[in-house]
């Protein structure tokens, strides 16, 4: 479950914030923004629906896990996009507030009646957005994928920077990911590092490069052989 919104005082609860020019949220704690400053939304169809081959590999009952829900914008491209029913399961440590989720989504005006449903669901088990099927999994990822029973058949990578939240991005967890992706799996990432390149590749899957979104030279993504 996710927290409420407000702690019974009226205070608002979720992660510290700051915001930026375009209604942009920044993580204090990580001095990382959520999403892209140039463009959130055209940087998530380009790092992870492209990257994972994305509509052409949908079909009925497709998994897309997620390392880093934030705040829910790789889900709301997803449903935007997809014509056929999903599931998405996403690993997430510090879940936003009603309030910040909101406040976030009003810099995606065409995106404004499925992040409301996402909002409406906002705390339930199992939330439905569009045709997407969206289970969260509240916690430290080095705690709670290892429990998870479920392999995705595309991982959006997502968590912030490897040099600002390394613990999402270690080999062990890393090596999760590899073991929770089916056969022919994929995954797609922002980062080009190469300590997360190495570790994705020993967890079974080919690499490769590719031109990144904006400032970035460069992306990451690969399939399970």
């Amino acid at each position: 479950m996710v927290a409420n919104d407000s702690d019974g005082n009226g205070k608002a609860e979720g992660p510290a914030l700051e915001w930026r020019e375009g209604g942009v949220p920044v993580a204090t704690a990580f001095d990382d923004p959520y999403f892209s400053i140039a463009d959130g939304l055209a940087e998530t169809r380009h790092v992870f629906l492209a990257g994972s081959d994305l509509p052409a590999r949908l079909r009925p009952g497709f998994h897309v896990a997620e390392l880093g829900f934030g705040t829910g914008l790789n889900c709301l491209a997803l449903a935007a996009m997809t014509q056929v029913p999903v599931v998405m399961t996403s690993f997430e440590a510090f879940p936003l507030s009603l309030s910040q989720l909101e406040q976030a989504h009003a810099a995606f005006p065409e995106l404004a009646g499925l992040a409301a449903e996402l909002r409406a669901g906002w705390g339930a088990d199992t939330i439905f957005v569009g045709q997407v099927e969206l289970r969260l999994m509240l916690g430290d990822v080095r705690d709670t994928l290892p429990l998870w029973q479920g392999r995705a058949d595309a991982w959006f990578l997502d968590g912030f920077s490897p040099a600002r939240n390394p613990e999402m991005w270690s080999e062990a967890v890393l090596t999760e990911v590899g073991g929770h992706t089916a056969k022919g799996g994929s995954f797609a990432t922002y980062t080009a590092a190469g300590h997360v390149r190495r570790a994705l590749e020993a967890a079974g899957f080919t690499v490769e490069r590719r031109p990144g979104f904006g400032r970035k030279r460069h992306m990451s993504r690969g399939v399970m052989t």
